[in-house]
């Protein structure tokens, strides 16, 4: 049996993600904080269908030593994808920027992201259909006022993935490394980034997407042989796209 891992499972992106590919018939193995909607989601995959074999695992991946344990814990099983979903925004200045928030912040969205797709690269990087996917921003390619910090942090799961995709590429590797990066999306992204008890995009923004539409364009992007599923935040349209940081390949006697 093949599963597909997805951390940040609970809601938004993670959420639908897991539905569209338990309606493509994949066993899923979900990771986020909360149990109760991980539970909750395990519920709705089992009505699309009772075929399935759903795994749900309630830790912190913003702590290193639950990292490690997440990956040692799915030894037995044979993954055949692993999304890094999980992760989290900041809106605020740089000088005002909470810097517990920013820690917490920097240890999922770079930390942890890297050591589970360094993790999955060693067990993973010559098995035929191996896909791992790194969910970045539309903010992983270009700067946000008062969002500094975390598109920083984007800026490198954009760099990282893509130059991932290069090396193992250059290898002549059978996984495939490919990086998302929406655009605004309906999801508890904003809320918890403002650090408020309920926000909407509806009014806010003219254009967005739900977390369902973002599904949609990660299974493209998992059918395609592109390594960038990029959303404009200009147009909010998506498009399939070869790597944009320059890759300089070295050539070894």
């Amino acid at each position: 049996m093949k599963y597909t891992v997805i951390t940040g499972a609970s809601s938004g992106i993670g959420y639908e993600t897991a539905l569209a590919f338990a309606s493509r018939g994949k066993n899923l193995v979900l990771v986020a904080r909360r149990n109760v909607e991980l539970e909750k989601l395990k519920s709705e995959i089992v009505k699309i269908t009772s075929n399935l074999d759903v795994v749900i695992i309630a830790t912190d991946l913003s702590v290193t030593k639950n990292v490690y344990d997440l990956y040692e814990g799915l030894r037995d099983y044979q993954i055949e994808t692993w999304i890094n979903n999980a992760g989290f925004g900041n809106f605020a200045t740089v000088g005002n920027q909470n810097l517990n928030k920013i820690e917490t912040m920097l240890h999922l969205n770079i930390e942890a992201l890297t050591i589970l797709s360094t993790l999955y690269v060693r067990d993973y990087l010559n098995v035929e259909g191996s896909q791992l996917i790194n969910v970045s921003s539309a903010g992983g390619y270009r700067i946000i006022e008062d969002s500094v910090t975390y598109c920083a942090t984007k800026f490198y799961v954009s760099a990282f993935t893509e130059g991932l995709a290069q090396e193992l590429k250059g290898l002549g590797a059978k996984m495939k490394a490919k990086v998302l990066a929406p655009a605004s999306t309906e999801t508890e992204f904003a809320k918890h980034a403002f650090g408020l008890e309920e926000f909407s995009l509806k009014g806010v923004l003219p254009k967005y997407h739900t977390a369902k539409e973002m599904a949609a364009f990660m299974l493209k992007l998992y059918d395609s042989e592109k390594i960038l599923g990029y959303v404009s935040g200009i147009t909010y349209e998506f498009e399939l796209k070869d790597p944009v940081f320059p890759y300089v390949a070295i050539k070894k006697n």
